[in-house]
């Protein structure tokens, strides 16, 4: 189904895209499970005979908007990966590609946060497949950059930096505007100086009071413990 879902979207017109734009848009808005296809035929001025003409459900609207974006933000990046074999530049690559493509489409960015679990069956695993393959590339930068930092790069799990970098760069979205003040190439440049150098700029990290590693962590709960 996801395959033939992906060649029909390969063939779409301005009409589906438009459809699709404003879906994501009223996803964004509206949440994905409370937005019905009436809501959406009535702000694209679409009839539902002709929206179901160009998708068969809310679900496979939702598919396509998702598979479009990590399609788009991944080929982009295996394109632009070819203009460099320096592992910083890559990474910095990987930044600026995602943050430039989901700064033009903050809504899009929004709706893969939000609804990346409203998917189900066959159309969820397409997504996921996509989504772990884009994230396994840029795990793959992350590790290249950090064996090329020598011991310095070792002190910082693979694991926590590639959901960390993610984690920094998904969140724009709850308070960037790509209309204000900040550009989105100073926006691009804080986060790669950020990610990069760390906040503390000119910082020794071997000074820095880290806990030890036999340290016990405590788990605190908002709730008291119950009653023995």
């Amino acid at each position: 189904m996801s395959a033939n879902l992906s060649a029909n979207f390969s063939r779409y017109d301005q009409k589906l895209e438009f459809i699709l734009r404003n879906a994501a848009r009223i996803f964004a808005e509206k949440g994905y499970h409370s937005t019905t296809m009436r809501d959406i035929s009535r702000e694209t001025q679409v009839s539902l005979a002709g929206l179901y003409h160009y998708c068969r459900s809310k679900e496979e609207l939702l598919f396509l908007i998702q598979d479009n974006c990590f399609g788009h933000v991944l080929e982009r990046l295996e394109q632009r990966l070819r203009e460099t074999t320096e592992p910083i530049e890559k990474l910095r690559l990987v930044i600026e590609n995602h943050l430039s493509f989901f700064a033009a489409n903050m809504a899009e960015m929004k709706v893969l946060s939000h609804e990346a679990d409203s998917l189900a069956g066959e159309m969820h695993v397409h997504v996921s497949g996509k989504k772990q393959q884009y994230t396994q590339l840029v795990r793959q930068i992350l590790s290249e950059a950090k064996q090329a930092q020598g011991d310095e790069g070792q002190k910082v799990d693979l694991t926590v930096a590639t959901y960390a970098l993610f984690g920094m760069m998904n969140w724009i979205y709850n308070w960037y505007d790509p209309h204000g003040k900040l550009s989105v190439t100073e926006l691009v440049e804080n986060i790669t100086r950020l990610f990069l150098s760390g906040f503390l700029v000119g910082g020794n990290s071997a000074t820095l009071h880290l806990m030890p590693k036999t340290a016990k962590v405590e788990h605190p709960s908002v709730w008291r413990e119950p009653q023995v």
